[in-house]
C-alpha cells in the first residue's frame, strides 16, 4: 500500500547548501589514505574560509595516488605549504595535513548517480585575493592549472 505523506521529499534533502564549481580559499580538516588495488587515494575533508557567505562549508574529495596522478599529490601538498622535508622524503604524514590553508578550484560530476566533487587545482592561500577578483570561467583543466599555479 502507497500512501502520500507531504512534507516527505522535504526531510529527504539535504539542509546544506551544494558547494556550487568555483574557486575557494579552504583550510584541511583532515585526510585519511584509502588503500584500493588499482587507484590508492586520499579522501581529504576541507572546510570553506572563504567567500564568507559558505563558511564552513564541507568539501569532501579525492587525490588519487596512482603513478600516472601523482603530479596532482605533489600540486596540493606544495601550494598548501606541506612540510618540504617530508615532501623530500616522499612522505605524507596524515597528522601534519591539518589545518594547511590554500586555494582549491572545484567542480561537481555525476558518475552512475552519484555527485563527486572534482579537485581541479590548487593555489597557495598567498594568491586568494588574486584569484578571488577574477570572473570564473569554463576554461579547460590545463588552461586552469596554468592560470592558478
Amino acid at each position: 500500500m502507497k500512501r502520500q505523506v507531504p512534507g516527505l521529499a522535504e526531510t529527504a534533502r539535504d539542509s546544506r547548501p551544494e558547494i556550487p564549481d568555483g574557486v575557494f580559499l579552504v583550510r584541511v580538516d583532515g585526510a585519511q589514505f584509502r588503500w584500493h588495488a588499482h587507484k590508492p587515494f586520499y579522501i581529504l575533508r576541507l572546510s570553506v574560509i572563504e567567500p564568507r557567505t559558505l563558511a564552513g562549508q564541507p568539501i569532501v574529495g579525492r587525490l588519487y595516488c596512482t603513478q600516472k596522478s601523482m603530479w596532482k599529490l605533489g600540486w596540493f601538498l606544495r601550494d598548501f605549504l606541506y612540510d618540504p622535508e617530508l615532501l623530500a622524503h616522499e612522505q605524507v604524514d596524515e597528522k601534519a595535513l591539518p589545518g594547511l590553508r590554500g586555494v582549491v578550484k572545484i567542480s561537481h560530476t555525476v558518475i552512475n548517480g552519484i555527485s563527486l566533487i572534482n579537485l581541479d587545482g590548487f593555489a597557495p592561500a598567498s594568491q586568494w585575493e588574486e584569484l578571488s577578483a577574477a570572473p570564473v570561467s569554463t576554461a579547460s583543466r590545463s588552461n586552469t592549472a596554468e592560470a592558478t599555479r
